[in-house]
């Protein structure tokens, strides 16, 4: 770990290499270059997070008739266009009941 007076000696060294003027626009530009760096890190952070959920949970496109079917409340795992197309003709057909007030 750095001590004090390591780091005395390290600021000593910084004004002789770039004098007492150049400092603040030498710190202005390292603050500036490690923001930069967070948000790319960040940024990177959340395309991975992206990246790896679409891999877990492959969400494939649904057809018309699968998002229809799911409306109506019908389970379409596993079932193909046209079987979806019969449980909706059917539960097209079924009578609604009616509640009475």
């Amino acid at each position: 770990m750095i001590g004090t007076q390591e780091l005395i000696m390290i600021f000593a060294v910084v004004v002789l290499l770039f004098g007492a003027t150049k400092l603040p626009e030498l710190a202005r530009s390292m603050g500036s270059s490690v923001g930069e760096f967070k948000k790319a890190q960040k940024e990177s952070e959340l395309n991975l997070k992206e990246f790896e959920k679409s891999i877990t949970e492959p969400t494939a496109p649904k057809s018309k008739v699968q998002e229809t079917a799911q409306k109506l409340g019908i389970d379409i795992k596993g079932k193909t266009d046209d079987q979806l197309l019969d449980e909706i003709q059917k539960a097209a057909e079924k009578p609604k009941e009616v509640s009475e007030p």
